[in-house]
């Protein structure tokens, strides 16, 4: 599902809106035909690749910056799930809380096997240890919904750049990774999440405790983005080609302590005493 944005993006780029309609139109016959038990199910769902996917794709036929289509088509994204789940709770009376708890369910469900054996396993999956996930869970659903939409349209525009260049048009490009640097001030959020998170521990069910919840693992996420910019920016100056650093973010992603280089990079100036001449 993360792919399926685009060809959506591709067609809106390279046709004429009255060409794009001419090839949607049998697409869309094609679907409904074929839907079968599924009904409007398809066709819900081809309309929310479509949307996004027509936003960047506009986007680009004006060379807006890379970012900010980046920016546009998660927010779409993100947008078009959360109308998704208000109809899909009010019409088809969908309980995202009941969902979350038969997902736990059939997750824990192995390991319920194993407790038969060991004893100390069936001690920690208590009832009330399930209900506590599943809370916990639940109250994660809105960074998890923010992370996935812009992940597809991170991934969209990684596919479709090279596509439509490789077509003949100019597509704008991001910033090469040497260069990501987030705003300073990130630091100061991060301390103030933290210092609420601490807080919130007495309560972590109260709202408060939900917005730090879900505000940390997107500051972690930027702090993660901002290591890679700075393993790409030391490779560039000890000049040791791409693929190394490559390696390098592969790691980072893969060790979630390793961000700490970005905090650091953040809260003090590691680039500019790399590149300082040597006395």
């Amino acid at each position: 599902m993360l792919f399926l944005i685009v060809p959506i993006v591709v067609l809106y780029s390279t046709l004429t809106l009255r060409q794009f309609i001419m090839h949607m139109i049998p697409v869309w016959l094609i679907a409904l035909i074929f839907a079968g038990q599924a009904g409007l199910f398809l066709p819900i769902l081809g309309l929310f690749f479509m949307i996004p996917g027509i936003v960047m794709g506009r986007m680009y036929k004006k060379f807006t910056p890379a970012l900010r289509i980046i920016f546009a088509g998660g927010l779409t994204a993100l947008v078009e799930l959360l109308v998704l789940l208000l109809i899909a709770t009010a019409v088809f009376h969908f309980s995202l809380g009941q969902y979350v708890r038969d997902v736990i369910e059939i997750a824990i469900t192995p390991l319920r096997a194993m407790a038969d054996v060991n004893t100390d396993l069936s001690d920690v999956l208590t009832p009330e240890y399930i209900i506590g996930l599943s809370n916990y869970t639940l109250t994660l659903i809105p960074s998890g919904l923010i992370i996935a939409s812009f992940t597809m349209a991170i991934i969209t525009h990684a596919i479709s750049r090279p596509l439509l260049e490789s077509m003949g048009y100019s597509v704008p490009r991001l910033k090469p990774a040497r260069d990501w640097r987030l705003p300073r001030s990130l630091i100061w959020y991060y301390l103030i999440a933290v210092f609420l998170e601490i807080i919130a521990r007495a309560n972590i069910t109260g709202v408060l405790a939900a917005i730090v919840l879900n505000f940390m693992p997107l500051v972690h996420l930027a702090f993660t983005i901002q290591t890679i910019g700075f393993v790409f920016f030391w490779a560039s100056h000890r000049k040791w080609g791409s693929f190394l650093p490559f390696v390098l973010s592969i790691v980072v992603v893969l060790i979630p302590p390793l961000r700490i280089i970005g905090i650091l990079d953040l809260a003090f100036p590691l680039r500019e005493y790399i590149t300082r001449p040597k006395r």
